[in-house]
């Protein structure tokens, strides 16, 4: 098993950063081949999803739709006032897995990796491991 702790750094309360391109990066120099990449997000206030990265009307959408569904201020109990956070990222998730063949990511045509910050700015980690099909 490969391992790399990725930092990031967001400039936004909410931020969405693609990854595939550095992900890509890493397998590469790594000279892996076919297995499972998986991303890890160790924070309780930011995520990491899939979805389509070509426009970026889809992004804005998730967004705007994630803040209407979960607003900043909605008489939350949370004393440090970030609940909204909180609960994003409870729905997108803090983890995900994506093969690898042939040492490429397998995504789909519109398909990018996305880090999802919902309480920044912030400087974050991502724990990415490569597990060896062999």
């Amino acid at each position: 098993m490969k391992k790399e702790i990725l930092t990031l750094k967001t400039s936004a309360r909410t931020e969405f950063l693609p990854l595939f391109q550095k992900v890509q990066g890493i397998l590469s120099g790594w000279g892996v081949k076919d297995g499972l990449c998986v991303f890890y997000v160790p924070h309780t206030t930011a995520g990491i999803f899939v979805n389509e990265g070509c426009d970026p009307d889809v992004i804005r959408d998730i967004q705007n739709t994630l803040d209407r569904l979960v607003p900043w201020q909605e008489g939350y109990h949370h004393i440090e006032g970030n609940s909204a956070a909180h609960i994003k990222a409870t729905l997108v998730g803090n983890s995900r897995q994506v093969l690898v063949e042939n040492g490429r990511l397998q995504l789909g045509r519109w398909e990018e990796i996305f880090f999802a910050e919902f309480d920044g700015p912030r400087t974050r980690q991502l724990i990415l491991t490569f597990i060896d099909a062999k």
